[in-house]
């Protein structure tokens, strides 16, 4: 697998084996609530197959530890107990992550699993240790994230969904599994664990996976993956570190959405700079837009007319598209080939009662989507089957 994704990063110009992602982890909570997709035509359909069907070859599936609302029963450190409703969200613990995996696999699509390692979400603003984990610390904690890891990959292998490339960690700009793994204090006195602690859990991640390659015969790609795509400070802070520990990690993973993170110019100029410096392939894993300022539930848009006007697209369906290529291109224009490709975060997450951010929640991500409130595909789509632009055109304009 390494092989086929170091060959495409490589590749002089964009073809077949550049990366078309879609994260649909919600895409199951969507449907169990009675959210259903068609095509452009208006044709029914199951919504992995239209993604596909506009030239999307890979998903992205997050997983989070066990993603339950609840307080836990601890005896001897150890929970023997959870009650609760689920958290929402996607609701994405291992047997749903490994349904929707199986699901992919048969529809002909690779797979990135993206571990949290959390009950919920993980961003750099929120990193929280799983509830399971609540009383570990030290190398007790390094060995319950290690032995998570390895037993994750090992169910995955078990359902004959076995992902083809894997992140430790999610959106990790001041670590992750906090407070252990945490590389910020938001306090003077709050107590941490710094760099090495984030960089220690890190290793345990990677060596799970390393161990699997020795019994599968072949390397999982490892991502690691920072928000804020622009931020060539950040990401030479992090990534120096994570060179300087020796991490055997494969990929960069980026999120950039304009509205947060700048104009594409930002994004291409900080890969450009972490293609040379790292040598490694880069891959954006988030991005996303709106297509309008509608919305469909009575939950606030997290993209709002305020972010519309600092991000310079409009949220119309052409101005999705727009951002869409604009960050294909940025990919493609890497120096050396090494973009590898661009996932779109959430493109089928229309709002529907039930599936929002958290249980008892409505959906602010819905103007985001590249369906319409109805389900249907938005024109957007076929942005993924533009063929991007050479290196040399990207590189002018």
């Amino acid at each position: 697998m390494l092989a086929l994704v170091l060959a495409s990063a490589m590749a002089p110009s964009v073809a077949s084996d550049f990366i078309i992602g879609a994260d649909v982890s919600t895409l199951a909570e969507v449907e169990r609530h009675g959210g259903r997709f068609s095509d452009t035509e208006g044709r029914p359909g199951d919504a992995l197959k239209i993604l596909q069907q506009h030239g999307v070859g890979w998903v992205r599936l997050r997983l989070w530890h066990t993603p339950v609302n609840s307080k836990d029963v601890v005896e001897a450190g150890r929970v023997v107990a959870r009650r609760g409703e689920p958290v929402g969200g996607g609701n994405n613990d291992l047997p749903l992550t490994l349904a929707l995996a199986q699901r992919a696999k048969a529809a002909g699509l690779k797979v990135l699993l993206d571990l949290h390692y959390s009950d919920f979400w993980a961003d750099p603003a929120t990193q929280t240790k799983p509830a399971a984990w609540a009383t570990l610390q030290g190398a007790e904690l390094q060995r319950a994230l290690h032995d998570y890891t390895a037993e994750v990959l090992r169910a995955f292998d078990a359902a004959k969904a076995g992902p083809d490339m894997l992140q430790i960690g999610n959106e990790t700009n001041g670590g992750f599994v906090w407070p252990d793994g945490k590389t910020w204090q938001q306090t003077p006195d709050e107590k941490i664990g710094g760099e090495a602690g984030f960089v220690a859990l890190l290793r345990q991640g990677i060596t799970a996976v390393r161990a699997h390659d020795a019994r599968t015969g072949r390397r999982l790609p490892v991502v690691l993956h920072l928000a804020d795509g622009g931020d060539n400070r950040l990401y030479r802070r992090m990534f120096d570190l994570f060179t300087r520990e020796r991490l055997d990690f494969d990929i960069i993973g980026l999120s950039y959405y304009p509205y947060f993170h700048g104009p594409p110019a930002g994004l291409k100029a900080n890969m450009a700079d972490l293609s040379m410096r790292y040598r490694k392939p880069l891959l954006v894993v988030e991005t996303a837009y709106a297509h309008t300022l509608a919305d469909a539930d009575a939950t606030p848009n997290i993209l709002n007319a305020e972010r519309v006007q600092a991000a310079g697209y409009a949220a119309t369906v052409a101005g999705q598209a727009a951002l869409v290529r604009d960050v294909i291109d940025a990919v493609v224009a890497v120096p050396e080939g090494r973009g590898l490709g661009v996932f779109y975060w959430e493109p089928a997450w229309i709002a529907v009662p039930g599936a929002g951010w958290r249980t008892g929640d409505g959906n602010g991500w819905d103007n985001q989507a590249m369906f319409d409130a109805g389900g249907r595909a938005l024109p957007s789509l076929n942005a993924f089957r533009r063929p991007p632009v050479a290196p040399d055109a990207a590189a002018s304009r």
